[in-house]
């Protein structure tokens, strides 16, 4: 697949690294022990917005949604565009409340509100989500890797693992979110400058003016945008609803992207940042979108045949856009690409081992008595346990070798996210406490009656809740939890 010389491609990491490391030796001066999990809140919040904008796009997305638009046109976006109305609901509900309790760890609100047991359970739903998650995204840059350089010295894949971890702990280890703000800016800017210039290499390739690209993206069959068939999963109504709750449950709700926001100076920049973000996050995966229908315009005129399954989709479209820059458009594709997957990847894995080790060491370490040296050391400690955590998923994803099963855990781990939004959903929307003993109880049965009703309505109405199953997640945890209420006295 990959026909760039590994010397190339060495020599573009080991600059690439050079960067974040220079960065990271800037961030990391002056640093108290409170720095690596709030960054001292002096971030400036543009640099914040433009930072998690590569933080929210992973490799899989860098490589997925160009690729997926041969098959599902621009149906994407409808859910996109319900992002919009869900970090304004963040802007205005839940960072006013983040700021106003000084949160480290957002989940220590549920403490307050409820109790202990919902405060480490919450927390536990994240830690799992999120080194699942962060493994997948983490596998597929690995996988990259190890075909584009480490394979061709017969490395093997565990220790190209290993290396890539490595390489994100050493430049994230001492000043943490301080130092990802700052790196993460420079990786989003590394990866729109490269889907912009692969846009204009495969339209100079195909001898398109900038009117006729925009011709050939605007009047292309993949260009459609809305669906209003109900039935089927990617229904507007069904996108933009969970293009919400998306926004609220994964991004709101989510210690990894939350942390950033709140080392914002204070909440009036800390909602700049989350307007400004969504903006830049809608016009972002716009362009992915039409760099994926200049790749099948590319592919129609060159005469190229894809392979299709019996439905009429295209197969294996995660391998388009790669296969594209790495063989057909020649080295400065291939150059561009790497840098491309890279900083999607990175800036996406190097604040989720930060955002787990702040988790957990806030959550459920109570370290007010020890020193600050002790402090570092056991935040050292925690940090390499949960590298080591994500390697080992990672080689567990390797083993099974199934994209399937791969697929299948990373659903699972989206439906972490239903109980949290419930958990904070009856905090913020009602007045009860609840038996708080339970609350384990509630959180377990939610997803697997989510599961269970899904089923139901394929086998029964043919109607796939699709995306919108997080939001039934939610609403299921929120009716578990009224059910253990304690009665307020009339």
């Amino acid at each position: 697949m990959f026909s760039m010389s590994p010397l190339l491609v060495l020599t573009i990491l080991v600059i690439y690294f050079a960067v974040l490391l220079l960065i990271s030796r800037f961030t990391s001066r002056k640093v108290s022990v409170d720095t690596y999990f709030t960054g001292n809140r002096q971030s400036p919040w543009y640099v914040v917005a433009f930072g998690m904008i590569g933080a929210s796009l992973s490799g899989i997305t860098f490589i997925s949604v160009p690729g997926e638009v041969g098959n599902t046109h621009f149906y994407y976006f409808q859910l996109v565009l319900g992002y919009l109305v869900g970090y304004f609901i963040i802007a205005n509900v839940l960072l006013p409340l983040y700021y106003r309790l000084k949160l480290v760890s957002i989940y220590s609100y549920l403490e307050t509100r409820f109790g202990a047991v919902s405060h480490k359970t919450a927390s536990l739903f994240f830690l799992l989500s999120q080194s699942i998650g962060a493994s997948l995204r983490l596998f597929v840059v690995a996988g990259v890797l190890h075909l584009a350089l480490f394979q061709h010295w017969h490395i093997p894949f565990m220790l190209t693992v290993v290396i890539t971890i490595a390489l994100i702990w050493i430049y994230t280890n001492k000043a943490g979110i301080k130092t990802i703000v700052w790196t993460d800016m420079f990786q989003t800017a590394m990866m729109l400058f490269a889907v912009g210039v692969s846009i204009y290499i495969v339209s100079a390739d195909m001898q398109l003016s900038f009117g006729e690209l925009i011709k050939t993206i605007v009047h292309s069959e993949h260009s459609t945008i809305f669906n209003w068939d109900w039935k089927f999963e990617k229904n507007f109504y069904k996108q933009f609803l969970t293009g919400i709750v998306v926004a609220i449950a994964m991004n709101g709700l989510d210690q990894n992207e939350m942390q950033k926001s709140l080392t914002c100076r204070n909440l009036k920049e800390a909602r700049k940042n989350i307007y400004l973000y969504s903006l830049i996050l809608v016009l972002t995966n716009l362009v992915f979108l039409s760099l994926g229908v200049l790749l099948y315009a590319y592919i129609d005129q060159s005469g190229m045949v894809l392979p299709m399954n019996q439905a009429g989709n295209f197969i294996d479209t995660d391998k388009l856009f790669p296969s594209l820059a790495m063989n057909q458009f020649g080295t400065t594709a291939g150059i561009i690409f790497m840098l491309g997957i890279a900083s999607a990847a990175f800036s996406s894995a190097d604040s989720a081992l930060t955002s787990l080790t702040t988790a957990f060491y806030t959550d459920f370490l109570h370290l007010d008595h020890k020193t600050d040296t002790e402090k570092k050391r056991i935040r050292h400690q925690v940090n390499i346990a949960f590298a080591l955590i994500l390697i080992t998923i990672i080689l567990i994803f390797r083993a099974l070798n199934n994209d399937s099963v791969i697929n299948t855990v990373f659903t699972i781990a989206g439906y972490t996210y239903g109980p949290l939004l419930g958990l904070f959903s009856f905090g913020l929307f009602t007045k009860h406490k609840i038996r708080d003993r339970w609350v384990p109880v509630v959180v377990l049965l939610s997803p697997l009656l989510a599961y269970l009703l899904n089923l139901l309505l394929i086998t029964s109405f043919d109607f796939n809740l699709g995306y919108t199953l997080l939001f039934f997640n939610g609403l299921i945890t929120f009716a578990g939890l009224w059910m253990i209420r304690i009665r307020l006295a009339p």
